[in-house]
This record gives structure tokens, C-alpha cells and sequence, in this order.
């Protein structure tokens, strides 16, 4: 059975950003300076793995309610808005890619990471690590339980603040195909202003990491759920980082 578009989509060069954008601060010290060297043979061990079919994942690696919290009854709970962050990730064509390990990371819901550089004033919520990891099924469908992040200030400008995101890293196949992007929320008024997605001229580009309402995986009185699906391939591609 063949398909009507043709088995490789080259990838679109005007998709991406320039690397270097004084208006996103920290492009200026990190983006090359000399033409890039393109690696014509990879070795075999970064085309072929590594493979995640016996990887043992914990009962709550992907429940980040539940991961990191204390000891104890309901002071045990991470504060914050309750959300299920869910989607499947494909390829150009729409078919599912299986077995591939998708990790997140995250701000809590006052917006600060738990990291010892990131100063931000906001607490750090003792009961919330904000990191997770899913192995996706055939289908290719993978799901969270977490909080929503909350914005958090950054010294890329006088007042610049992060649109609440979460980060997202899908394996593919292999190491050398490891993908990461940043997953916002619909609606938020932020993302515009945001000079990292500033950066990205096309409109689309910043549809494909905005996660839409879900009211269908929504769980009644506990939490709302939010769709993210990741293509990782062609002309419909997610957005992902350089």
C-alpha cells in the first residue's frame, strides 16, 4: 500500500529560527560562529539505540502527584492546578511511533524549577520534583498526571517573563534522534510576548507546541486535561528546538 506523498520529506530549513537573535539574549553567546560541519556517517551505535522495550518503568514515573511527594495523608499533595498532559506522537503520515521514550520536565505551579540556579523568589514545593518519563504504546499514545506550571520571570529584558510551558524530550529510534520542544497552553496570553517564541516568523510553528483543551480526558472535580500531540516528521512537524 503506498502513499500518496513520497516516503522522505527533506526537512524545511526556513522552519527554524536563525541561531543567532540578539533579541533572544542567550542566543548571542551560544550560537556558532563558524559554518556548520555536517556528520556524514554516524556510528552504529548511535543509529541503533538505545532501545527502551526492557526499560523498567516505576509505578508513578509518570504521575508527577505522586513521584516526589512526602510521607503523610493529604499535606502530601503537590499544590497547584491539577492537569493531565496527554497526545500521541507520529510520524509524517500519522502513524504511530511506538516504544519511544518521552520525558518532561517542568516548573512548579509557582514557577520555579528544582534546580539550585534557578533564584526565583517563588517557593519550592516540597512535595513536587517536576519530572516524569512514559514509554509510549502502540498506538504511539503516552500520558501525565501533573500540575500547571506557573509563569516565572527571566533577565532576558526588563520585564520578560516564560508563558507557563513544559519541556519534552521524545528518544525516537535512537540517540542521535532525540527531539526536544516546549509545550504551552492554550489561551495564554504570554506566548506572544514570550522573545523565545518570538523568534519563530512562522505562525504555525507555534500552533504545533501550543496544547489544546480537552474536556473528553477531563476528570470530573479532579482535574482538566490538556492534548499534545508530537509529529515528528515532514511538513506537519512539531516545532523543536535546535
Amino acid at each position: 500500500m503506498s502513499h500518496k506523498y513520497p516516503t522522505f520529506l527533506p526537512r524545511d530549513r526556513v522552519w527554524q529560527p536563525a541561531q543567532y537573535t540578539p533579541s533572544y539574549k542567550t542566543s548571542v553567546a551560544r550560537s556558532p560562529h563558524q559554518a556548520l560541519v555536517s556528520i556524514q556517517r554516524a556510528s552504529v551505535s548511535e543509529r541503533s539505540g538505545p532501545t527502551f522495550n526492557g526499560l523498567e518503568m516505576g509505578q508513578y514515573d509518570n504521575d508527577l502527584l505522586m513521584n516526589f511527594r512526602t510521607e503523610g495523608s493529604q499535606a502530601g499533595i503537590p499544590i497547584g492546578e491539577r492537569i493531565i498532559m496527554h497526545g500521541r506522537v507520529i510520524d509524517q503520515f500519522g502513524k504511530p511511533v511506538p516504544n519511544t521514550l518521552v520525558e518532561m520536565w517542568q516548573a512548579n505551579a509557582g514557577g520555579r524549577y528544582r534546580h539550585k540556579k534557578d533564584s526565583y523568589l517563588a517557593p519550592l514545593d516540597p512535595n513536587f520534583g517536576g519530572v516524569g518519563r512514559f514509554i509510549t504504546d502502540a498506538e504511539g499514545r503516552y500520558h501525565f498526571r501533573t500540575v500547571r506550571p506557573g509563569p516565572y520571570p527571566w533577565p532576558n529584558g526588563v520585564n520578560t517573563w516564560r508563558p507557563a510551558h513544559i519541556h519534552v524530550s521524545v528518544m525516537g529510534p535512537s540517540i542521535s534522534t532525540r527531539l526536544i520542544t516546549q509545550m504551552y497552553f492554550e489561551g495564554d496570553p504570554l506566548i506572544p510576548q514570550c522573545p523565545i517564541v518570538q523568534v519563530l516568523k512562522d505562525p504555525e510553528a507555534v500552533e504545533t507546541m501550543i496544547a489544546r483543551l480537552d474536556m473528553s480526558m477531563s476528570k470530573p472535580m479532579d482535574c482538566l486535561a490538556y492534548r499534545f500531540d508530537i509529529v515528528v516528521r515532514g511538513a506537519l512537524q512539531t516545532y523543536f528546538e535546535e
